[in-house]
């Protein structure tokens, strides 16, 4: 499987379970169209943009999900943009906010069911890469 060093741009053949360190799969699922956005060191939400702080002792990987996502962003967008498996971007995802890094909001309403109107703006957006 192709993937991409994220922090070097760089195309490597590496298999998804690499890029997560070889960590199983967390008991929560991210949904595609879960949204993310990173956390300041207090837990609120950023006030600089990309690169505003250093992020000592975390992976490329992480560190360039972790930038990407001082705009709020959906698992889907954050897999495309960094041209990484979603797999492997979710378990990434689910470390990152254990460590308080990044917030995942919950899609579900109530029913079980992500909301209509949430899916399209996914969708919208997923067209426009």
């Amino acid at each position: 499987m192709t993937g991409t060093a994220a922090a070097c741009g760089k195309p490597a053949r590496v298999r998804p379970y690499s890029l997560a360190g070889g960590r199983p799969r967390r008991c929560r699922l991210l949904l595609v169209e879960t949204f993310v956005a990173a956390l300041d060191a207090d837990g609120t939400a950023p006030g600089g943009g990309p690169g505003a702080g250093p992020h000592p002792r975390i992976p490329p990987e992480s560190r360039a999900i972790v930038d990407l996502c001082h705009r709020l962003r959906s698992v889907a967008e954050i897999a495309a943009l960094l041209r990484m498996p979603l797999g492997a971007v979710r378990v990434l995802l689910l470390e990152l906010a254990e460590q308080g890094r990044v917030r995942v909001f919950d899609t579900a309403h109530g029913t079980g069911r992500p909301d209509r109107a949430l899916l399209e703006r996914v969708q919208g957006a997923l067209r426009r890469l």
